[in-house]
Order: C-alpha cells, then structure tokens, then sequence
C-alpha cells in the first residue's frame, strides 16, 4: 500500500467528482439550503399562521342557553370571539371548518349561579385543528375569568375578602442554561439531519466511481495502471468521506449560520423570539463533529461496497435506496422522548450517535459512553471498508454484465 498512489488516485477522483453537477449539488447545494429554508422559510411561515391564527376573530355559536340571557349576553359582548346563531348541524359545521367551536349552555345557567349551584358546561372544537383549537381556548378563558368573578363576587357578598381566591400567585422561571434549553429544544435534530445529510453526500460520489465508471467503461483503464486495487480503492474511498464530511461541515455551518438570521428576522415576534432563545457552542459542535466522522466513515465505505456489486448507475441507485431507510429509522428513533441510553443502546449504530450528540447539544458528556460508541462505530467502519476493498479485488465483481 503506497501513500503516493492513494493520494494520487484520490486527487484524480476528487478533480473528477468537482466537475460533476450531481455530486456538488448533493455535496454543497443541499446542506447550504436545506437549513435556511427550514429554519427561515418554513419557521416564519408557521409562525406567521400561528400568530395570524390567534388574532383571528373565531366563529362560535352557542347551544341553548334560552333560559340564561345574562351569560349568552355576556359571550356576545366578548370581543375575541363572534356568536353566530344556532344551527342543528354544528357539530358538522366544526368539522367541514365553517365554524371553530361551540358551546353549550346548560339549562337555567344563569338562575343556577344565582342559585349557587354547581353547573357544567360543554365546548365542542375539532382536536388537532389549530383554528378551532384557539376558538375553545378563547371560550375556555371567558368562562375562567366569569367563574373567578362569581367566586369573588360570592365572597363579598358574605363579607369575605376577594384575595381568597386569589391566596398566591406562581411564576414560572427558567433555571437551565441556554446550552440546556437548546438541547431540549433543538437537540435530536441536529445529528439527525448531520447524519442524513453525511449519507447523502457521500451517495453519489460512491455511485459515480464504481457503477459510473463500469457503465462507462472508464473503470478498465484505471485498473491498468500500474497501481494496487488497494490503493486505488482507497483512493475512492477518501474522496467519498471527503464528500460526506464536506457535506457535514457545511450542513453545521448553515444550521447555525441560519438559526442565528432566523433569531434576528423572528424577533419582532415575542412568542417566536422566545422559541428561538437558544445558542450551540463551538465545543458541542466540534464533539458532534468528531462522534460522526466514524458514521461518515462507515457510510462511505458502505456506500461504496454496495454500489460497487451493481452493472449500472440506475441499478446502484436501486439497492442504496433501501439503506437511506435504514439510516432514517435509527437516526428518527433517537428524537423519539423516551429513548435513552444503555450499555446495549450504545452499541447501535447511528442511533447511539444520535442520542449521545443530543446529550453533547445539551451540555451533557456521557464519557463512558461517548467511548463506547465512538470505537464500535469505528468497528463497524473498518469492516465497511475491508469488504469494499475485498469486492475491489474480485473480478466477478468488476466486470459483472
């Protein structure tokens, strides 16, 4: 094995893969956009139909109530919502979304507050929509702020003072650092999509210089040059980490160059700015780095054993297809809230880089762990590698047809 040759054949293969459209757009294109349209486009979006959402003037109508003039009357002067009149379908009309919500008055509500006696009332909403879910809130909050009312106004009358109902108040203060608050915020989607975006990049470099150059006919010539398989395999393995780990770099890079425009654009905004209150430091982003070198180290030479086994570009892409499922499931397992650590865990790959660099955002450093997984995935990585350097040598697999 000569350092000269692999570097040799690893320049050729990079100056190759640069001049391919598919490989850069998959390698640069892809993580510089994939963040900002995530985390600019699509949060001002959604925070926007949020904020549009709750200062809506909801559609309710109010079921019964004949007989309780005052709370129909009271609900009608509510400002934040708007009573239109009853209809026997509206249950129908709450989920075809002419309506948010309804309530419904018991009989004789009014004389029963009068009466002291214990009432129940009934919202209908549609659960999961966002619209019908403010309008139930916003009926919710009319009828707590009358039932503190009717309880202070029960106390005065019997020569009690209000403050009874009212004996303290609680307030609500974070105590967690901004390292922890991003981690519970934020935490399990930064590997995730590191780790994605690592198997995409190093998909169709790993295609091109295996089943790309058996289809076109290019791989005969390299292979007749006075240079090892070995060194030639090498050769393309390192220039399909480095796409995979340019392709992490600069997935790193626009996340937190995103999140920090997407603080200043959402600012404005109390509700969004406070979503956004969060912050990564350079030492967890250089940890999380470092756990998925190995990942990108075992996609890479996986990548490349399995394309190398395929006659065709079509066809590689047929049999990787099924292993970005694979990579998915585990990694979309580790953003699952549950899921935590064990000495069984740890020996999973890529759903154990996932957990542990989900801890590492949040400020927490399982050593013992972070050992654990970093040597079996190096493992597993070099048994990637000397099968795709086995499949190199054999000439069935070369020269399939």
């Amino acid at each position: 094995m000569s350092k000269s040759n692999i570097l040799t054949v690893y320049r050729k293969e990079l100056t190759d893969s640069l001049r391919d459209r598919r490989t850069l757009i998959s390698m640069v294109v892809v993580p510089l956009l994939i963040f900002p349209v995530m985390s600019i486009g699509i949060g001002t979006f959604v925070g926007k139909m949020v904020l549009k959402a709750q200062a809506e003037v909801p559609t309710i109508m109010i079921i019964n109530g004949d007989n309780s003039p005052r709370i129909v009357a009271d609900l009608k002067s509510d400002k934040e919502i708007e009573v239109v009149p009853t209809e026997p379908d509206y249950k129908q009309q709450i989920i075809d979304k002419k309506i948010r919500a309804a309530v419904d008055i018991p009989s004789d509500f009014d004389a029963s507050l009068d009466r002291e006696n214990n009432v129940d009332i009934s919202i209908y909403d549609y659960d999961g929509d966002l619209k019908s879910g403010i309008a139930a809130q916003k009926i919710e909050k009319h009828f707590d702020a009358l039932q503190i009312a009717t309880v202070k106004k029960r106390l005065v009358s019997r020569n009690l003072p209000p403050a009874l109902v009212e004996p303290f108040s609680v307030k609500r203060q974070n105590v967690a650092p901004p390292e922890k608050v991003t981690g519970a915020a934020i935490g399990g989607f930064l590997p995730y999509f590191i780790i994605i975006l690592c198997l995409v990049g190093a998909q169709y470099p790993a295609i091109d210089l295996t089943a790309g150059e058996k289809e076109r006919g290019t791989i005969e010539t390299i292979l007749t040059s006075p240079v090892p398989r070995t060194d030639i395999v090498l050769g393309k393995f390192l220039m399909v980490l480095t796409a995979a780990l340019c392709t992490g770099v600069l997935a790193i890079i626009s996340m937190s160059t995103s999140f920090h425009i997407a603080k200043m654009v959402l600012s404005s905004s109390p509700e969004v700015g406070k979503a956004l209150n969060f912050t990564i430091g350079l030492k967890a982003v250089a940890a999380v780095f470092i756990m998925v070198v190995p990942i990108a180290v075992l996609f890479s030479a996986g990548l490349l054993a399995i394309a190398l086994m395929a006659k065709s570009y079509k066809e590689a892409q047929s049999y990787i297809a099924p292993l970005t499922i694979l990579v998915v499931l585990p990694a979309v397992a580790g953003l699952l809230p549950g899921v935590e650590f064990n000495a069984r865990m740890a020996l999973v790959p890529i759903l154990s880089t996932s957990l542990v660099c989900k801890e590492i955002v949040a400020g927490t450093y399982h050593w013992n762990y972070i050992a654990i997984i970093f040597g079996s995935t190096c493992v597993y990585a070099a048994a990637a590698l000397f099968v795709a350097v086995s499949l190199f040598k054999r000439e069935d697999v070369l020269f399939r047809t």
